[in-house]
């Protein structure tokens, strides 16, 4: 049997074993239908005809009516005898399948009741007849329905916005969600549900992991501890970047504890009802305390752990802050001797009330920065293991050329270099899969096909040889790797460098890359005395490392060793500067003169240069791509080179098309690229 017979008979089988999911509403819908039906079969409306006043009369005088019913004081239903059936004017309705019986076989309309009841009397009595005649008021059952439908539609909507408030009908049964919306939404992780992220599957963090290694330690063997007087920690804080493993290391606890481990993020406190956020934080420590010991992780806690009453607005203000207020005292309050940890992660420390961060509630906070060289390299080798690579991959040459690159960033380069592989056909992934992807990631999807005029290349390529050009004189610039002026993202040309990996910077150093950034417009300037627009990204960056010169670090001679830098996050809700006018009027002209010296220092350096530059650019123009090879083919081996630069170069393949990340002084620029911002 083929392999395709074979998958057919699988799938035949499969759908004669498959069985709906039972729905409670397929109930509502089985009884909505059997009452259509009912009414429809047991109407009246389908056999009895509505008659003439003549016909009604001789009907009458026939003596074949054995009962009148009077509907609404308007109607009059005639029933006829049951001997009476067989004859001609009755015949063709009782033949009918749905006449019944009991139903009556004609209907009139009479008008005025006085006289209609006037008539039946005389006729009785003149003709001797035997009817019986019924007064009675009936009301449709669908005009009923129609007149309470607005109701009927306003409970069916409350009822399902209280389910979808109440999550959806997850605990409680259908008819309990009302009673649930102050219930906890924390997800249980217990014997029965167990994490299968262990501290292995952490790669760099070894401080960090330290830290809460030892909170897990104490969880399994307490003794240790407390036979020495010691108390378990009532909280930690795990502060840092995006993406750099805070929650990986929640989940990494979670596994190795073998406690149960309550996760849950801070948005799932927030309602819209009042009092709902501290009555889940309520049930949320009543749960962990029943099951202690046992871990709470809330993640993103800023969300409800923000500083209370720096803001003037209300509502749902108010509501977040009675929820801290919850937080706080189930943390460390009156009667909290339980044996409950709680583990939070938050990329925005600075927001956090002070009453959250002191002693006694979160007792420790774990800083978890940016990998450095070899934690990178560990992260890669974890994010490898499920590649299938090819041989020239190198896990410690990936890591040098992504500086300032987080764990999330590593994984996500791994997944784009499986994919870019796929799609070129190969069988494995090999190391140009990964300079490739570190191209894509930094610097946008590469656009050959983008329509650029002649004149507009040839001013993007002076604009980045200029930049090539000031890096390679200047000695505290990042060693330049590759430049490009093939479009990527939103950027026309780029420019990719190998920066120092420091903790600290001075201020030559700034100036330096200062002096490399605005290097771009000074070679426009001085190639065609003209400048473009396509230095916006250049500006930005420089004014923002002139502004944090003189106002942030304290490091410009006429402010002196003063910063109005605010570290704790609450300056944006001021709408006063900390420095008068005065001041302000000198930060500007500081700034200003510290930018418009750095360009004058660019245009010196190409000036001087100028022949390099134009052949630097030429080149530019006829390969689109150039590498350190070919700047050194120009300009020569560059002099400020360092021992870790030479050896970082020496294992570089010349043919490399590699992408690295631009150091500034606040954290990591991904690409210092050129941005048409006039079309």
């Amino acid at each position: 049997m083929s392999s395709n017979n074979k998958k057919d008979k699988k799938n035949i089988i499969k759908d004669s074993n498959f069985k709906p999911k039972f729905n409670f509403y397929w109930v509502y819908g089985a009884l909505f239908v059997l009452f259509v039906v009912f009414q429809f079969f047991n109407s009246e409306n389908l056999t009895q005809k509505e008659i003439s006043q003549n016909k009604f009369e001789s009907i009458l005088e026939s003596n074949d009516i054995s009962k009148i019913v009077i509907l609404n004081r308007n109607i009059a239903q005639l029933y006829i005898k049951e001997e009476a059936l067989s004859k001609d004017p009755y015949s063709k309705i009782t033949s009918s399948s749905l006449f019944n019986k009991n139903a009556p076989m004609f209907e009139y309309n009479f008008g005025d009741l006085q006289n209609f009841e006037k008539k039946l009397e005389e006729a009785k009595v003149a003709n001797n007849l035997d009817f019986d005649k019924r007064n009675d008021e009936q009301t449709d059952l669908f005009d009923s329905i129609l007149s309470y439908l607005p109701f009927i539609f306003l409970i069916g909507l409350w009822i399902f916005f209280m389910r979808r408030m109440s999550g959806g009908g997850a605990a409680g049964g259908a008819g309990g969600q009302i009673f649930n919306i102050g219930k906890s939404k924390a997800k249980l992780f217990d014997e029965n549900q167990k994490v299968k992220v262990t501290f292995k599957d952490v790669a760099g963090l070894e401080g960090a992991k330290e830290e809460v290694q030892e909170i897990v330690d104490f969880l399994k063997t307490p003794e240790k501890y407390t036979s020495l007087g010691g108390k378990i920690p009532k909280g930690a804080l795990l502060v840092g970047s995006p993406g750099t493993g805070k929650t990986l290391l929640a989940k990494a606890v979670a596994g190795e504890a073998g406690v149960p481990f309550f996760s849950l993020s801070g948005s799932d406190f927030v309602e819209m009802f009042v009092g709902v956020g501290a009555s889940r934080v309520r049930d949320l420590f009543k749960q962990a305390q029943q099951k202690s010991p046992s871990i709470i992780f809330i993640d993103e806690i800023d969300a409800i752990g923000r500083a209370r009453g720096k803001s003037n607005m209300t509502g749902g203000n108010d509501e977040r802050e009675n929820t801290l207020n919850q937080l706080l005292t189930e943390m460390d309050g009156f009667g909290t001797d339980s044996n409950v940890i709680v583990l939070a992660a938050t990329n925005r420390a600075d927001v956090l009330d002070k009453a959250l961060m002191r002693a006694g509630r979160f007792d420790r906070q774990i800083f978890v920065d940016l990998p450095d060289l070899n934690e990178r390299k560990a992260i890669f080798e974890v994010h490898m293991k499920p590649l299938k690579l090819g041989k020239d991959v190198n896990a410690e040459f990936l890591s040098q050329q992504t500086p300032g690159f987080s764990g999330a960033d590593i994984a996500n380069l791994c997944n784009e270099a499986a994919l870019i592989a796929a799609r070129k056909g190969n069988n494995e992934i090999h190391n140009q899969d990964f300079l490739d992807a570190v191209d894509r990631i930094v610097g946008g999807l590469e656009k050959k096909n983008k329509i650029i005029s002649t004149k507009e290349k040839k001013t993007i390529a002076y604009h980045e040889a200029g930049h090539a050009t000031a890096s390679w004189m200047l000695e505290h610039a990042a060693p330049l790797v590759k430049v490009t002026i093939v479009p990527r993202g939103q950027s026309l040309g780029a420019a990719w460098y190998l920066p120092e990996e420091r903790m600290i910077v001075q201020t030559e150093q700034m100036l330096d890359e200062m002096c490399a950034t605005l290097a771009g417009r000074a070679a426009e300037k001085i190639m065609f005395d003209r400048i473009s627009t396509g230095a916006l990204n250049d500006l930005e960056k420089v004014t923002r490392q002139a502004k944090a010169i003189v106002s942030v670090y304290g490091l410009n001679d006429k402010i002196g060793n003063i910063t109005y830098y605010d570290s704790s996050g609450q300056s944006e809700y001021s709408f006063s500067k900390p420095y008068s006018e005065e001041t302000a009027k000198i930060i500007d002209e500081e700034i200003s003169k510290i930018i418009e010296t750095q360009y004058q220092r660019a245009i010196d350096i190409l000036t001087e240069n100028k022949d390099k530059l134009v052949t630097l650019a030429e080149k530019l123009l006829e390969k689109e791509v150039i590498f350190k090879d070919d700047l050194i083919e120009i300009f020569g081996k560059r002099p400020f080179e360092t021992e870790l630069e030479s050896k970082k170069t020496e294992e570089t393949p010349i043919t490399i098309e590699t992408s690295v990340v631009e150091d500034t002084s606040e954290e990591t620029e991904q690409i210092e690229g050129k941005t048409d911002v006039a079309k």
